[in-house]
């Protein structure tokens, strides 16, 4: 049997609130807010009598909406100044602070530039040219053995061509005189086979602190100024280290000589009579002229890499993105 009464219908049965019209938070019923407000206190209380039974309440007077606090109020609410300062103080100090990459690469620089100059003032020493202008130079000493200075050209040539090239020791060993005698002892062939490693070995990491600095220069690139700021780093370490050397060399030029042979050679491999070959093509006074020239060749250098980095207030301003005022713009 089918009942037929009210409230029978299929699906009449399933609100067991009996309020499916309603919202469900308190704060969303807007109109039983108006609705609540709108009728008049119990009793029949009206006016003045109603007006303070609604303030009792708590409650706005009849006929006035209560706004609700809205649940994302507090999102504008302004936090204490203390933590707005803080903060701001904070992000100024992050856009404040450098990169660390960039103070390491321009550490890296002023280390080894001093090393990159060096190699290539020695290699420019160590060529045909010096050799002309050494023995062509006015008061250069002669050989007491007889050798002329077109000789000494043409040996010294071999043993200069020797240590930049990929031979073998034979090299050297196989040069004779033209009566028969080897040009170099097997000694002398041996202490130029150890000079040849360690000018080698001096070429490849200079061609490694070159490739380095080629890397830091695009690495620097957008840090404005960097690169320069660390070659003038550079600058004044190696004129500070050239300085030292050259003191070291005036107090005592054969100590000097000596203690710079003893660090890449064993004792008794470096050393030679007056007669060899080696003595007459590079005397002493080669060796101080070879050394005054490498001075001089990496301190002019340095200075004039310190003039063009040089931080003037112009530089620093422009590499700051500052404008630049010309001198007398000024009013």
């Amino acid at each position: 049997m089918t009942d037929k009464r009210s409230g029978s219908e299929p699906g009449t049965g399933f609100d067991e609130s009996q309020d499916s019209d309603e919202p469900a938070f308190e704060w969303m019923r807007g109109d039983a807010r108006v609705g609540r407000h709108a009728a008049p206190p119990a009793g029949g209380r009206g006016g003045a009598d109603g007006q303070a039974a609604a303030g009792a309440d708590g409650l706005d007077a009849p006929g006035s909406e209560r706004i609700e606090p809205s649940p994302t109020g507090m999102l504008n609410a302004r936090p204490p100044e203390e933590d707005v300062q803080r903060r701001s103080a904070e992000r100024d100090a992050a856009a404040r602070a450098k990169p660390i990459a960039p103070r390491v690469l321009q550490v890296l620089m002023a280390a080894l530039f001093p090393f990159l100059i060096l190699i290539a003032a020695v290699r420019i020493v160590a060529s045909p040219l010096f050799l002309w202008a050494e023995y062509h130079r006015p008061g250069f000493p002669g050989d007491g053995y007889g050798f002329s200075a077109d000789d000494r050209l043409t040996y010294a040539s071999y043993a200069v061509d020797y240590l930049a090239n990929l031979s073998s020791s034979r090299y050297l060993g196989d040069l004779v005189f033209s009566n028969g005698d080897r040009l170099f002892t097997s000694g002398e062939v041996s202490h130029m086979a150890d000079v040849k490693l360690v000018v080698l070995s001096a070429y490849g990491a200079g061609a490694l602190v070159l490739l380095f600095f080629i890397l830091a220069f695009f690495g620097l690139r957008k840090a404005r100024g960097a690169f320069g700021r660390g070659l003038f780093a550079g600058s004044l370490v190696t004129v500070g280290l050239i300085a030292a050397l050259t003191v070291l060399a005036f107090l005592g030029w054969e100590q000097f000589f000596t203690e710079f042979h003893r660090i890449f050679f064993a004792d008794g491999t470096w050393t030679f009579r007056l007669e060899d070959t080696l003595i007459r093509l590079f005397p002493g006074q080669f060796w101080m002229d070879a050394a005054v020239t490498v001075g001089v060749l990496v301190l002019l250098t340095s200075v004039l890499v310190s003039i063009f980095c040089w931080p003037t207030p112009k530089r620093r301003a422009s590499r700051a993105g500052a404008p630049v005022v010309p001198e007398g713009a000024e009013s």
